[in-house]
């Protein structure tokens, strides 16, 4: 069963309350939010996942992840009504209200920022605009009387106001917010129908990507913005700093199935390979029980004196369960990035640098020197330029004053953040795509470089113009691959890419003897490979020679990072961080100690909720038994209900403390975790 839907050309879920009729059961105890029992989902033999049983609860911010097409953004399909499941069913508490933020998103060009944004509350956008009709046709008493205890109830006197808040806080500038939506780009667009799902205060949010084209600041503002949520939100998201930031629960699509862990996007990482190892201990201790047991069969098993011994050994055997090995969906691209031949020393010199898009000055006055080896990541808010810094050392734009000039030796490669515009001939297969690069490579050659972007089988002669996100972006790194530029000019290169494959890059990147300059709104991907950080300001630029971390260290606070930052200089103009007070030796000693014991506590904490789950889950499994009424006694039962409750109670404690754990982790810092 799944959410109502009203049929109109806005791809976004209006506030639409769902399931008045769910059984009394499912309004007691704690509450379930959605429940999802037996869900299965196949395309032909293909099998997505299958017999998933999960329930999300409010106050719960949860991460669905798992490989490029393992079956994510299908789920989130099925729970929003968009796509029917094979298997199974799930449902919402009643009065649930359902916020969906889609891909394909469309709205009115012509109708005002601001209101496309306020219309995320419809009920009480259409009881505003009933108000302002009234003005001049007049209203009944009675019907006036029901607008306003709806807008008191709503708190819809606020909704210009929180509308304002939440456009502004994604980046919309205050000035802008009465023009029509058609005067923003395709990536301010995508922000505006985020903050009408934002809008509506939905109680059940699903998100898919929301990270896409926003900034730093934009991504750190709408992590503030989750956290302080009462309901559920599902989110998808490539980007695993935001996920350790704006979750707490993590559902991961693996294995033909949907697994939930406590913890953020860090600490699943930590449960599940955890988890495999035991695993694969457990098969491993089976396995040499069972070949223990058999060699004692084969040696004494015609021996009358041992044969009894060694016909026990064959019972034991056949008792012993061995688990099966689980195949994981996870597959990660193999970059292997090398250059021909070297640059010399100096790479590339910048002079005065100016470009502008009419009035809007986007560079000015850029100077800098980039020598070998030198990975630089280019950094600031949307639309300050970076993008157009790329373009014009690609040759792809020119710059409107000033210079760049690049040293001896230079073989550029570029990925451009539109990557399909390098695809520029769609009846081109990913085989002719790469061969083109390098003619005098063997087929077998290039087939083995796709190969190690995931390219197999029948996948080398699927048009380019029919790819995905993801395959695109990789086959743009297969040719990259096999040019070898000494030189790399990346703009968003994770863009499209899964977690797995993103991780897999940077590391490739980190080993990368050229150059790099990249653009990058991901701030661990920033972190993980950047040596050097220029930052593009609407003043000007920062030339920082160190890594993410330290620029943010010596500017005394994770100015990118911080939220009234990011609502203050857009809505004011050019404040910058606010000063930092020193700690004294003794606060510093008492941080450092807590910094060390805080992670030790808080594995202690999840390991003793996940051994009383275990003890649920077992309890539980009692119940499910049909005959468990019948066959125990009304005591029993009572001294089972009370375990359960008890159980319950003490996991709900453990968690909360679990949650202020992670609280005072992510305050602390980094070093912290």
């Amino acid at each position: 069963m799944g959410p109502d839907r009203n049929g109109s050309n806005l791809a976004l879920a209006q506030s639409t309350k769902v399931d008045p009729e769910l059984p009394e059961r499912a309004r007691a105890g704690s509450p379930r939010m959605i429940s999802v029992r037996g869900l299965s989902k196949r395309y032909g033999p293909k099998e997505l996942f299958r017999d998933v049983s999960i329930e999300l609860r409010p106050g719960n911010r949860y991460g669905l992840v798992g490989a490029n097409g393992s079956g994510k953004s299908t789920f989130l399909r099925i729970l929003s009504g968009d796509e029917h499941q094979d298997e199974g069913e799930f449902s919402f508490s009643a009065g649930s209200e359902l916020g969906v933020l889609r891909q394909d998103q469309f709205a009115d060009d012509n109708e005002r920022i601001l209101d496309v944004a306020m219309r995320g509350d419809a009920a009480v956008f259409a009881a505003l605009d009933e108000f302002d009709r009234a003005a001049t046709t007049g209203i009944e008493p009675a019907r006036l009387s029901e607008l306003e205890e709806l807008l008191t109830r709503r708190d819809g006197y606020t909704l210009e106001a929180r509308a304002s808040e939440i456009l502004v806080g994604l980046g919309i500038p205050q000035a802008s917010l009465r023009a029509p939506l058609k005067t923003l780009s395709g990536g301010y667009k995508l922000r505006v129908l985020l903050a009408k799902v934002l809008v509506a205060r939905p109680s059940i949010l699903l998100l898919d990507e929301p990270t896409n084209h926003l900034d730093i600041l934009s991504i750190r503002w709408l992590e503030g913005f989750l956290s302080t949520s009462q309901g559920v939100v599902l989110v998808i998201s490539h980007d695993r700093r935001f996920l350790d930031r704006a979750t707490n629960r993590t559902l991961d699509v693996d294995y033909g199935t949907i697994s939930e862990y406590l913890g953020n996007f860090s600490t699943f990482l930590g449960l599940k390979a955890t988890a495999q190892e035991e695993r694969e201990l457990s098969i491993l201790r089976a396995e040499k029980a069972i070949a223990e047991k058999r060699a004692f069969v084969e040696r004494f098993g015609a021996k009358a004196t041992k044969a009894k011994q060694a016909q026990s050994r064959l019972k034991q055997i056949e008792k012993i369960e061995v688990l099966e090995v689980q195949r994981t969906s996870r597959r990660s691209p193999a970059f292997t990035f090398q250059e021909g031949q070297k640059t010399g020393k100096d790479v590339i010199t910048v002079r005065e640098l100016n470009k502008a898009y009419g009035e809007k000055v986007v560079l000015r006055d850029l100077d800098f020197l980039i020598r070998r080896g030198e990975r630089v990541a280019i950094i600031g808010e949307n639309g300050i330029g970076k993008s157009t810094l790329i373009k014009i050392l690609a040759e792809q734009t020119k710059a409107d004053s000033g210079s760049h000039a690049w040293g001896a030796n230079v073989k550029i490669g570029y990925f451009a953040q539109d990557h399909h515009d390098l695809l520029k001939n769609p009846k081109l297969t990913p085989l002719e795509f790469v061969y083109d690069a390098v003619p005098q490579e063997t087929v077998s050659y290039v087939r083995g470089q796709l190969g190690k972007m995931l390219f197999s089988g029948d996948d080398v002669h699927k048009k380019v113009s029919l790819l995905s996100g993801g395959e695109a972006a990789r086959l743009v790194f297969a040719r990259l691959l096999v040019e070898k530029p000494n030189v790399l000019l990346l703009d968003e290169p994770t863009n499209h890419l899964d977690i797995e494959a993103i991780s897999e890059l940077a590391e490739s990147l980190k080993t990368y003897e050229g150059t790099l300059l990249f653009v990058s709104h991901d701030r661990w991907f920033v972190s993980e490979v950047a040596t050097r950080v220029i930052e593009l300001r609407a003043d000007g630029f920062d030339d920082f020679a160190g890594t993410f971390n330290e620029y943010l260290d010596r500017a005394g606070t994770d100015h990118l990072d911080a939220e009234t930052v990011s609502l203050k200089a857009r809505a004011e103009g050019t404040r910058g961080p606010k000063a930092v007070v020193e700690e004294s030796h003794e606060e510093r000693r008492k941080r450092a100690n807590r910094q060390k014991t805080l992670p030790k506590k808080r594995d202690e904490v999840l390991a003793q909720i996940a051994a009383l789950e275990r003890q649920k889950v077992e309890l539980e499994a009692r119940y499910a038994d049909p005959k468990f009424f019948e066959s125990t006694p009304r005591d029993e039962q009572q001294k089972l209900d009370r375990k359960r409750a008890e159980l319950g109670a003490s996991i709900d404690r453990l968690v909360s403390e679990w949650e202020a754990l992670e609280l005072e982790l992510a305050e602390l810092g980094p070093s912290a975790s």
